[in-house]
């Protein structure tokens, strides 16, 4: 049996996938959570909201810019994040057609 290749599903499909997979797990969810609420938040910051290593928070903040649901911007000496609007919308929109897929009855 073949195994299908990326380029064989659709861009929203990928999408969805990607934006599923940084939020696929607890911590990321609590970063997008804080960033949700403020403009800009600096790395210590989020780092004094979680329970975990500075180490973690940066592989955290690295899966989520990885994904584009946030940005980060370096004004020295500190690294400010945010949402990414545009690609949280997009987001937004990818999981509402996904979660309203109507399933079949049998």
């Amino acid at each position: 049996m073949a195994h299908p290749k990326s380029n064989d599903y659709n861009e929203k499909d990928i999408a969805l996938a990607r934006y599923s997979k940084a939020l696929g797990h607890p911590a990321r969810v609590a970063i997008i959570k804080h960033l949700a609420s403020m403009n800009t938040c600096c790395f210590t910051d989020i780092l004094y909201e979680l329970p975990i290593a500075q180490a973690t928070v940066s592989q955290h903040l690295t899966e989520l810019k990885n994904s584009g649901l946030i940005q980060g911007c370096v004004e020295p000496p500190k690294v400010q994040y945010c949402i990414n609007k545009e690609n949280w919308e997009t987001a937004q929109k990818l999981f509402n057609e996904f979660l309203n897929i109507k399933i079949v009855r049998t």
